[in-house]
């Protein structure tokens, strides 16, 4: 059974990703803590179901894993 995707949720991941992917990092942080807000706020409403608040957080969790020191003051100087 497919899962309904939640839209404001998967446009936040497809805006991280595409920053991520254009290593704009600090751009990409800055969504994935709306995402992050965004998630908590849904959940509490009860707007999601337990599927998709699973599915959600796992994706959360892994790109917080994922974004660990991925900023441009923790990118360290080629020439050093």
């Amino acid at each position: 059974m497919l899962m309904k995707k939640n839209k404001e949720l998967e446009a936040l991941l497809e805006r991280i990703e595409n920053n991520v992917s254009n290593n704009y990092k600090d751009a990409a942080q800055d969504y994935l803590k709306q995402y992050e807000a965004k998630l908590r706020e849904l959940a509490q409403e009860g707007a999601l179901k337990d599927r998709q608040k699973a599915h959600y957080e796992s994706l959360l969790d892994s790109y917080k894993e994922r974004m660990k020191g991925f900023r441009h003051k923790d990118q360290k100087p080629y020439w050093t």
